[in-house]
Order: structure tokens, then C-alpha cells, then sequence
């Protein structure tokens, strides 16, 4: 069984989000979504939150776990037995970040390997940075992110 673990912080999680692990499950037989704590990003969501909305979201696939980790990456992938570490990459700034952690985490650990993946054409302008700006003031997100993460960041930042 080939298992894949997908870190991140998705504060929120976002159409680009859900379309990598749409796809990613065509690839591999499990998806550990981890959400990191990463309180030095100050995310707008408790951890408690962005697990609970990434269940929500995943709660119909049996092929995708929801879990947090803190602590280094390769570390927990060890933990859970992923092989394959899930990144996405939607720019060649992004590519050039990510290849550097797939390096490091290599130098770390010699047989956790990296996959990237593109989001589609239509999602690739899609970040949490962004769609946080955009709904700290206002303005559309719902073709940004699902219904019920939209929904809950109307909650939290008071915007209708």
C-alpha cells in the first residue's frame, strides 16, 4: 500500500486543496492530510478547526485520514508510515521552495521521497493567504473554497 502524507497548514483548506487530494487518490491507496499547528503562521483557525473542517470535507472518503502533527515533517511521516510526501505546486517560486524541502527532508531521511502536483488549470491562482485576505475584508470566496469553509470564515471574521 502506497500512502502519501499531505502537510500544510490550510488555514483554510481551499479548492486547490481539495482538487490535489481528489487527484492524489488516484495515485496512491491512502492520503494523510496533516495539518500542522503552526502557530508562528498565526492561522486564523484553531487546529481543533481546520481538522474539523478537513473531516467534514473528507468524511465520505475512507481513503483519506485527517490528522495534526507538530514537530518535523520526515519525522511524522515515519510515524504513519507515508513513503511519499504530497506537495502541490502552483508557481516556480513554489517549486523552488518546495525543492528545497523535498532536499533537506531527503538529507534527513533517505527514503521518504517528494511528489509534486499542479492544481488544475482553473485553481492554480488559489492560496490560504489570499483567500484570508479576501474574506478579512469582504469580499467573494466561493469559488475559492467549499461551501462550508466559506460558511465558517463569514463566521469567524464577521463578514455576513
Amino acid at each position: 500500500m502506497t500512502k502519501a502524507l499531505y502537510p500544510g497548514t490550510f488555514d483554510p483548506i481551499t479548492l486547490g486543496h481539495t482538487d490535489l487530494i481528489q487527484r492524489a487518490l488516484g495515485v496512491f491507496d491512502q492520503i494523510t492530510l496533516a495539518i500542522a499547528k503552526s502557530e508562528a503562521k498565526k492561522p486564523i483557525f484553531s487546529l481543533e478547526e481546520r481538522i474539523e473542517m478537513a473531516r467534514e470535507l473528507f468524511a465520505d472518503r475512507e481513503r483519506v485520514e485527517v490528522v495534526s502533527f507538530t514537530g518535523l515533517m520526515y519525522k511524522f511521516a515515519e510515524e504513519v508510515g507515508a513513503s511519499i510526501v504530497l506537495r502541490g505546486v502552483r508557481t516556480t517560486t513554489d517549486f523552488e521552495y518546495e525543492l528545497q524541502l523535498a532536499s533537506m527532508n531527503r538529507t534527513l531521511k533517505r527514503d521518504l521521497e517528494t511528489v509534486f502536483l499542479t492544481p488544475d488549470v482553473g485553481l492554480s491562482h488559489i492560496s490560504s493567504t489570499l483567500v484570508r485576505e479576501i474574506a478579512k475584508f469582504g469580499g467573494e470566496v466561493s469559488q475559492l473554497v467549499p461551501p462550508s469553509v466559506e460558511a465558517r470564515l463569514r463566521e469567524k471574521l464577521g463578514s455576513g
